[in-house]
C-alpha cells in the first residue's frame, strides 16, 4: 500500500472568525502542522500534498513552505471558491505509483495512530473507507426556512428609539420529525479511497460535494464506515482550539516528536 495523502488548505475559515486558524498554536506549533505530522511517521504514507490558497500562495509557501519541506510535503495550489476545486486540483499532482488516496482536514490536529491503524487496515480490502462516530443525542430534523423570533416582547416606544438593543432575541425553528439515531453517524477525515476510484468520482463530476465520500456515493459505489475517535475535533471555531489545547495539555494525545524548528 502506497498512500497519498491530501491536506485542502486552501479554505478561508468564516466561521473561525478573522484569523488564520490554521497558524494558530497547539502546544507551540501551527494547527496546520500538527494535522500533518501523524501522516509523516507511517510508512505507508509515500506522499503529502497540501494544497493552498491560490490568491494568497506566495504568502502561504513562505509562512510554511519550510516546514512542509522538512517533512518531505509537497505544496501546490487549490481551489478559490470551495474545497471539492481544491482536492481536484491537488489529485492531478498525486504520484503515479499511489496505489490510494486519503484526504484529511487541514484543521483536525487530533488525529492518532490508532484511528489511522484502522483505516490504514480496512483500506486493504474496501475501495473507500471513512471513519464516522455514532450519533448519542437524540436528533431532531428541523425546517430551516421557518424561524421566528422568540425573544423577549419590546417596549414598542422603546423600540422606536432605541431598536433591538438591550433585548434578548431568541432565534426559535419549528421540529419536523425526530430521525432514528442508529442510522445516522458523523463523519471525519482522513477518508482513503483506493486511486483510480476518487480519480473516476471527481471526473464524473464532484461540484458541490462537502467530502469525498459525497462523489464516491454519486458513482453508485459503496462506501464503509469504520470506527472514528470523538476527540479527532475539527476545529471551526474558537472554542474548539480551546478543546484541543486542553486535550493536549491533559496528556490524552501525545505531542508529535519534539519541537518545530521551523514553527513561527
Amino acid at each position: 500500500m502506497n498512500i497519498c495523502v491530501i491536506i485542502p488548505a486552501a479554505g478561508r475559515g468564516t466561521r473561525f472568525g478573522r484569523d488564520d486558524k490554521l497558524a494558530r498554536e497547539l502546544s507551540g506549533r501551527p494547527v496546520l502542522m500538527r494535522s500533518i505530522e501523524p501522516f509523516t511517521r507511517r510508512e505507508e504514507v509515500g506522499s503529502i500534498i497540501v494544497a493552498g490558497p491560490p490568491d494568497d500562495f506566495d504568502a502561504f509557501r513562505e509562512r510554511y513552505g519550510a516546514a512542509l519541506g522538512f517533512h518531505g510535503a509537497t505544496l501546490v495550489e487549490g481551489g478559490r471558491s470551495d474545497r471539492w476545486e481544491t482536492v481536484r486540483a491537488a489529485l492531478s499532482h498525486v504520484p503515479e505509483d499511489a496505489t490510494h488516496v486519503a484526504v484529511h482536514d487541514a484543521a483536525r490536529p487530533l488525529v492518532d495512530d490508532e484511528l489511522l491503524d484502522r483505516l490504514f487496515t480496512a483500506a486493504r480490502r474496501l475501495d473507500a473507507v471513512v471513519p464516522a462516530v455514532d450519533m448519542t443525542s437524540t436528533i431532531k430534523r428541523i425546517d430551516p426556512e421557518r424561524t421566528m423570533d422568540a425573544g423577549e416582547e419590546g417596549d414598542v416606544l422603546a423600540d422606536s428609539i432605541l431598536g433591538d438593543a438591550g433585548r434578548l432575541a431568541v432565534e426559535a425553528r419549528p421540529i419536523v420529525e425526530t430521525v432514528d439515531r442508529r442510522t445516522i453517524v458523523a463523519t471525519q477525515t482522513p477518508q482513503i479511497f483506493e486511486r483510480s476510484l476518487l480519480l473516476r468520482a471527481y471526473d464524473a463530476g464532484a461540484s458541490g460535494v462537502t467530502d469525498e465520500s459525497q462523489a464516491v456515493e454519486r458513482l453508485g459505489e459503496l462506501v464503509h464506515v469504520v470506527p472514528g475517535d470523538p476527540l479527532n475535533i475539527k476545529i471551526t471555531s474558537e472554542q474548539d482550539l480551546e478543546l484541543c489545547q486542553a486535550i493536549l495539555g491533559s496528556g490524552r494525545r501525545k505531542s508529535a516528536g519534539g519541537a518545530d524548528p521551523f514553527a513561527p
